[in-house]
């Protein structure tokens, strides 16, 4: 009877029990899904985390960019040149704007400065004298009707006392008039006084000196002094005498030359002396030093010697850098070649990486770096592109621009 209750029993317990473990395992296969989509989706957070970071480090990388150009920006910024007037003046910078000019092939030969003959003069006495007072030295600027020398003269001393004389003369008839004495009397007293007014003119006094003289009136003052004076503003380029010393006619005391002028004599072959215009354009080099000038006369006469013609150039002299007996090479133009945007020689320089470079002023006393591309020379002139015509150049004083940048540590860049 109980193996009857027991079996059934056993075998309802066994039933239950698969049952029970079919549902387990159907609820585990279910529940992988799930852990496959937990996977996934940590997989797919990964990856925008990857993305983000990814877009933060290219806005890392933009933003270094950005620095870099605010770098090049500031460091663009430091190619430039700060000059004040004075420094601009004392340079001799010179700065123009940049136009088509006319071109023309070259003669080139060299050339000694003389002083400008027209713009010279030479202090020299008309008779003997001695010399009493100095009153300008060697390398003084005088101006015009300045006093120099102080002399004093035998001859001009008798000359005063004659025109003391006479004026006194001339001053009496003069008050009697013509009704009292005769014609003649009063001629005479005219004549003479005027003659020897005329005599100590001539001899080196001066009309101011002459009226002094006669305001006077007294013979004790005809003591044959007199004094000399420049003929002309300039400088004073010698002064060969010494004081007490005895002096001929004619001996020159001082040559005074105004040297903001000057010439040119450059020595050509006929040929190339007969290529040559008057009033042709030229170029006259000295060092780092270019100016330019034209042709004033071209000399007919061959020198016997050399063999070479001369032709004067005429040339100013801004901040007195020339000075006669310097020898300078000179470039004449000749043919004409056309319009091209060019500059002076001394214009472009090269930049610390070897290109072709100007000054260029964007403001007044600030200067930038521009670089240019040199197409081709002409005629002591450099044809150039890369640079919009009207743009305000260095043209002169280059190399001081240059030495400025240079003494600041600035590395030269193209704009």
């Amino acid at each position: 009877m109980k193996q009857h209750i027991l079996y059934p029993a056993l075998f309802a317990l066994i039933l239950a029990t698969s049952t029970w473990a079919s549902e387990e395992h159907d609820h585990g296969h279910d529940e992988r899904p799930a852990h496959n989509e937990s996977h996934t989706d940590d997989h797919e957070h990964g990856h925008d985390g990857h993305e983000d970071e990814h877009a933060e480090d290219s806005h890392a990388d933009e933003h270094s960019g950005h620095g870099h150009d605010d770098e090049h920006d500031e460091h663009g910024e430091e190619s430039g040149v700060e000059l004040t007037p004075e420094q601009m003046a004392t340079a001799g910078i010179v700065v123009t704007p940049l136009r088509q000019q006319t071109l023309h092939e070259v003669v080139n030969a060299p050339g000694e400065v003389t002083f400008d003959a027209y713009r010279a003069s030479k202090i020299t006495p008309r008779i003997s004298a001695q010399i009493v007072a100095r009153h300008a030295r060697l390398s003084d600027h005088v101006k015009r009707g300045q006093l120099l020398v102080t002399l004093s003269s035998v001859a001009m001393a008798e000359a005063q006392g004659e025109l003391l004389i006479s004026n006194r003369e001339w001053q009496r008839v003069k008050k009697l008039g013509r009704k009292v004495v005769s014609a003649k009397r009063y001629a005479e007293a005219q004549i003479n006084r005027q003659q020897a007014e005329a005599r100590v003119l001539a001899y080196g006094m001066s009309k101011p000196q002459v009226a002094a003289l006669l305001s006077t009136d007294d013979p004790a003052q005809a003591i044959g002094r007199f004094d000399l004076y420049a003929l002309q503003s300039g400088t004073v380029t010698s002064d060969d005498f010494i004081l007490g010393e005895l002096i001929e006619p004619g001996r020159v005391l001082l040559d005074i030359s105004d040297e903001s002028a000057l010439w040119v004599e450059a020595r050509l072959t006929p040929e190339d002396a007969h290529r040559i215009d008057k009033n042709a354009g030229a170029t006259v080099r000295i060092g780092n030093t270019s100016l330019r000038g034209k042709v004033v006369q071209i000399h007919h006469a061959v020198d016997e010697i050399t063999r070479t013609q001369a032709v004067r150039i005429a040339i100013k002299n801004p901040g007195d850098r020339l000075h006669p007996g310097m020898f300078v090479d000179v470039s004449i133009d000749a043919e004409r070649q056309g319009e091209a945007l060019a500059l002076p020689l001394d214009a472009v320089v090269r930049s610390a990486d070897g290109d072709w470079q100007v000054f260029v002023e964007e403001e007044p006393g600030h200067f930038e770096t521009q670089e240019v591309t040199v197409l081709r020379s002409v005629g002591g002139q450099l044809v150039i592109s890369g640079i919009a015509p009207g743009t305000r150049v260095v043209t002169e004083g280059t190399f001081f621009v240059q030495s400025e940048l240079a003494k600041g540590g600035f590395e030269i860049h193209n704009h």
